[in-house]
């Protein structure tokens, strides 16, 4: 049949099993907006107010479903706007297609209105861009598009589209597209024997073994098969932050999260380790602290599908390139069973050393903390919901005090560290899960950077419980200014606007605490709303999320919260 490029692109996102796209109208994708009237049946538009929100709610969508998110946007501003989300979504395999305008093709190159090199802009911060001039290309662009984001190491992928392609027409047929051919493109599988031989000869003569669990197990499907690594070797799992929930957190052999403010067991037993099992992680800074002193008595095998990332910051003695879920699958049939009691027995010590510093431990004087707040939402959310952070401290004490049983459900921009992130993220989660129960857990600062979507979530009368963790600060930062540089609270103290006051302008029910005991009555009060709703919880200000590995610090060398008695 016979369409215009407009009709092609929608055409072609039905055809990907796109239902929901996030985005803003403007000059140059007018036409493609205009041709979605004939679409809404079978694809939901969601107005953002911004289009950052846009690309991080494809984001969510993206993370809560493991689908391909859509964001779209006209060219320009709208563009430019895409990009931090975009970045987002790279630096964590995310895989997210975004669509933009462009001025049309005679005028590319004249600093015509709302032009900008967008291809060139977004060329760092997507896995492929392209620009479409002829509408002839523009089908098996989009096929070719999608099929790259999903595929290997999953990320953002931008087609932009000129106004005078999408008003153009040619003979569309999808079924009759050629299958994607891309030279050079090669998906991994599978471990060579050789490598297997080398994988099971460490594994079986390992003493202190720990497998570190990043976010590539859930992307492969590779969870059953690193729970049954780990049980069968009894071999400790020590999960990075995008790796929570990739084996139950309440399963014994899981030691906790790794790096600059996870568990003190985990990086205890990383540094004294003779064996490290990375599986789908890149060993960033964040994770590593030193280099030159980490893990100084391991043996390394890394596991990856992306090659790059092998030995690029730690080098191992193993490195494999290849489909972790295939890789494992290979494993595991030769793998003999083992017990390490004498290790585990000790990472439990240190784990008992910890619940002793631990904060829920202690006496707070009545002080609301961060930490009591997000572990009793977990708690009368009975672990189940999914949630959303955004970043800073109150991100950090998520991850400590939201034990998480299943993958994909704690979602959060682990490598860019985008603040502004949660709230719409959460929106795309709920869109892309709808019968599960999301919460985007945010702080004072983060909220106000993405706050104009509380406009976006009551026009779709969204179910998103929106927690505000407020300690009137940029918690994190006050945090290395108070340790870091003597208290000089430059630029951290934070106004904000009465948040409930806010919500109601928007017309979303709301509720404020400032103790312990109206917590669950806040959860409560979250679950009896049809609809988006705020929760503003007043924390102690001065807080120090703990433990911490200083930035470039030994990971061994952390700063711990002092035990009841002993002087901070």
């Amino acid at each position: 049949m016979r369409l215009k490029g407009s009709e092609i692109i929608l055409e072609c996102l039905i055809h990907e099993g796109v239902t929901v796209m996030f985005g803003y109208p403007g000059g140059a994708i007018l036409p493609t907006y205009d041709a979605m009237s004939k679409y809404m049946d079978r694809l939901h538009h969601v107005l953002v107010r911004h289009e950052q929100g846009a690309s991080h709610m494809a984001d969510g969508y993206a993370r809560a479903t493991g689908n391909v998110g859509v964001c779209i946007a006209t060219s320009g501003p709208g563009a430019t706007n895409l990009i931090t989300g975009l970045a987002t979504a790279m630096m964590d395999s995310s895989p997210v297609v975004a669509i933009t305008g462009q001025v049309a093709v005679p005028t590319i190159g004249t600093d015509a209105f709302q032009e900008t090199d967008v291809t060139g802009a977004t060329l760092p911060v997507t896995k492929h861009n392209y620009l479409v001039t002829d509408v002839e290309e523009l089908a098996y662009t989009i096929k070719e598009a999608f099929y790259i984001a999903r595929t290997g190491r999953p990320g953002p992928v931008l087609i932009d589209v000129p106004k005078d392609v999408q008003n153009a027409e040619t003979e569309f047929d999808y079924d009759a597209l050629e299958p994607v051919h891309l030279p050079g493109y090669r998906l991994l599988s599978g471990a060579s024997e050789d490598q297997i031989d080398q994988m099971l000869d460490l594994i079986h003569e390992a003493e202190r073994p720990v497998i570190l669990a990043g976010h590539g197990i859930t992307m492969s499907g590779a969870n059953a098969e690193l729970q049954d690594l780990a049980e069968l070797a009894q071999i400790p799992v020590a999960q990075t932050l995008l790796g929570k929930g990739s084996m139950p957190q309440s399963h014994p052999l899981v030691v906790g999260w790794m790096g600059m403010h996870g568990d003190a067991a985990s990086n205890n037993a990383i540094q004294e380790a003779d064996l490290l099992i990375a599986l789908g992680m890149r060993f960033d800074d964040r994770v590593t602290g030193n280099l030159k002193s980490y893990s100084p008595h391991s043996r390394k095998i890394h596991i990856d599908i992306d090659p790059s990332e092998l030995n690029k910051n730690v080098v191992v003695d193993v490195p494999v390139a290849g489909d972790l879920k295939t890789v494992l699958r290979q494993v595991l049939p030769r793998l003999e069973r083992r017990t390490h009691a004498e290790w585990l027995n000790r990472i439990r010590d240190w784990q008992e050393d910890s619940s002793e510093r631990d904060i829920l431990n202690h006496d707070t004087q009545g002080k609301l903390m961060a930490a009591q707040v997000i572990n009793d939402l977990w708690r009368y959310t009975d672990g189940n919901a999914i949630t959303v952070s955004d970043v800073g401290q109150h991100q950090m004490l998520e991850a400590q005090y939201y034990p998480h049983q299943r993958p994909s459900t704690m979602l959060t921009s682990g490598g860019l560290g985008t603040m502004g992130f949660g709230f719409p993220a959460s929106i795309g989660a709920k869109f892309g899960k709808p019968d599960e129960e999301v919460w985007a857990i945010v702080g004072d600062g983060g909220f106000q950077m993405t706050l104009c979507e509380l406009a976006t979530a009551r026009q779709e009368n969204i179910n998103v419980n929106i927690a505000i963790i407020n300690n009137s600060f940029l918690g994190m930062v006050r945090q290395w200014q108070e340790l870091f540089y003597e208290r000089r609270y430059q630029s951290t103290p934070m106004f904000s606007p009465d948040f409930c006051k806010l919500a109601e302008a928007y017309g979303i029910p709301s509720m404020r605490v400032t103790s312990r005991d109206q917590i669950q009555e806040s959860v409560d009060f979250a679950r009896s709303v049809d609809g988006p709703v705020l929760i503003e919880y007043v924390v102690e200000k001065e807080d120090i999320v703990y433990p911490m590995v200083p930035s470039g610090a030994d990971l061994h060398d952390m700063k711990r919260r002092p035990k009841p008695g002993e002087l901070a």
